[in-house]
């Protein structure tokens, strides 16, 4: 089952940062009226993309640790406590339009399953 979210997790980071890119960052990028902080508003889309695809890099993260630590049970209950919140998040700030709420929620149930079962 953690094989299932880990791959859930890399596969939600993947997609994030592609279609993040591609249909939000770059056409936000390309308006004139970004906040200018220290004199221009290159730091502004530097911080956008940065805090963009950290996202994503957490996700990663977080699959590696559910193949690379199993049984440790507080590391799971962590995983499926913010995989939960992501999922109830995204529900709510989008009305259940986003589907990246299934996921989340999907990756919550596989980690605390295996988590009870620890």
């Amino acid at each position: 089952m953690l094989i299932i979210a880990a791959l859930l997790l890399v596969l939600c980071g993947l997609l994030h940062s592609i279609l993040g890119e591609v249909y939000l960052l770059r056409r936000l990028f390309k308006r004139d009226n970004l906040p200018q902080l220290f004199g221009s508003d290159q730091f502004t889309k530097g911080t956008l993309r940065f805090a963009w695809h950290i996202t994503s890099l957490a996700w990663f993260g977080f699959a590696a640790l559910l193949v690379l630590m199993p049984d440790a049970k507080i590391l799971l209950l962590t995983v499926s406590i913010v995989s939960a919140g992501s999922a109830i998040f995204a529900v709510y700030y989008t009305r259940g339009q986003h589907l990246a709420w299934l996921v989340f929620a999907a990756i919550s149930a596989l980690t605390l399953t295996t988590a009870m079962g620890v």
